[in-house]
């Protein structure tokens, strides 16, 4: 009865993932909860997850960062910097959908697919700048201490994500070597269309910069016993800044949040901690113990896996992390990097992934080329993966 709710609970968060992340992962909660123990557990279990104050500033924090990211695309600063960008067609081709990415959104990529359609100067099949778009937006994810993807899954591993972030840097740059050579080394190395810098084009760059910077001076001050008020510092400064730097009022904050879906987001970060301390809840974990898994398995093969199975990286982490809490003790930070770089390259391929719907529509081609044109860099970014967790485990 048990482990027939662990699986349909899972089943539920992967198929209604699709749609609403937030609310999977609440139905999933419930789900096992019904099949393992009493509504009263239930309840106790939403109480430890609502009433910790960790896990509430976090939610405010992954609320306000796409609302950053909507003030800056709907004043137009975005664009103001990419239209700016006084570089290179190769330089190009990287920097903008990678800018473009830290603005969290579902589908974000139809605003970088538009920009490398127009700002290509060689001939480039559509393949290959849905690859590049789906790639290289997603690429600073691994090193961007304010990716909402990342803030989660650190928090749910019980680790700090700038501790982490050495960990994954060399992921980060073997995706970028990896992208550059299938993709982008061919392109002209010419400026293309872009207009001469400007101080107000560099605006948003010293926004999005400002909220790690702020979270990393305001905690080591020591002023806070939660670790998450020095984030949420941090991006409610560099969202004062957008605002203020821009012509809207504050009544138009509720309209950005609302087409950002900022509650949404906010959401995801209860709906991740009710999981997990329902799953903790149960006796699934002392059961896990004696099942024949490896760290090798569990974190590498299934996180890819379900990676692109849920077109996601959150609903992985929330599967995974607990599963090796449980079974194998602690988790390292390099243990969790090569789990979260595992679960980014299956994300990235899957045709669950918004940004991959949406940028394959865009170009008109098939997920069967796409697939194809991905296929390889991805293997040979996940080998490497393969070789280190094979020697550490």
């Amino acid at each position: 009865m048990i482990w027939t709710g662990f699986v349909l609970a899972v089943l539920v968060l992967m198929i209604l993932s699709r749609r609403d992340l937030a609310l999977a992962l609440f139905a999933a909660a419930l789900l096992l909860g019904i099949f393992t123990f009493d509504p009263d557990q239930v309840w106790n279990a939403a109480i430890r997850t609502f009433a910790d104050p960790s896990i509430i500033l976090l939610a405010l924090v992954v609320g306000i960062i796409p609302i950053i990211g909507g003030v800056l695309e709907e004043s137009g600063q975005m664009d103001a910097l990419v239209d700016h960008l006084h570089i290179g067609e190769r330089a190009f081709f990287i920097l903008s959908p990678a800018l473009l990415g830290l603005l969290p959104m579902p589908g974000g990529a139809l605003l970088s697919a538009p920009l490398l359609a127009r700002g290509s100067k060689t001939s480039i099949s559509g393949s290959v700048k849905v690859a590049v778009n789906v790639w290289f937006r997603h690429i600073l994810l691994l090193v961007y201490p304010l990716a909402p993807a990342l803030i989660a899954s650190a928090k749910i591993a019980g680790l700090d994500v700038y501790r982490i972030i050495p960990y994954l840097l060399p992921g980060f740059v073997l995706a970028v070597i990896i992208g550059y050579h299938f993709w982008i080394q061919h392109l002209s190395g010419a400026e293309g269309w872009q207009k001469p810098v400007t101080r107000e084009s560099m605006v948003p760059i010293v926004i999005i910069l400002l909220a790690p910077a702020a979270d990393l001076f305001v905690h080591a001050l020591g002023i806070f016993a939660v670790r998450e008020t020095a984030t949420l510092v941090g991006v409610s400064l560099s969202l004062a800044v957008a605002f203020f730097l821009s012509s809207f009022r504050l009544r138009d904050l509720y309209s950005i949040g609302k087409e950002m879906h900022a509650l949404r987001f906010a959401g995801i970060i209860f709906g991740m901690f009710l999981f997990l301390h329902v799953f903790q809840e149960t006796s699934i974990p002392s059961q896990l113990e004696h099942f024949p898994l490896s760290p090798i398995i569990l974190c590498v093969l299934i996180g890819f896996l379900l990676g692109f199975i849920t077109g996601r990286i959150q609903v992985p982490v929330s599967i995974i992390v607990p599963i090796f809490l449980v079974k194998f003790g602690v988790l390292s930070l390099l243990t969790f990097a090569i789990m979260y770089f595992s679960i980014f390259l299956g994300y990235v391929i899957s045709p669950i992934h918004p940004c991959v719907a949406v940028s394959i529509e865009y170009f008109q081609i098939s997920f069967r080329r796409y697939f194809l044109t991905m296929a390889l860099p991805t293997v040979l970014a996940l080998l490497p993966v393969v070789v280190v967790a094979f020697f550490i485990f």
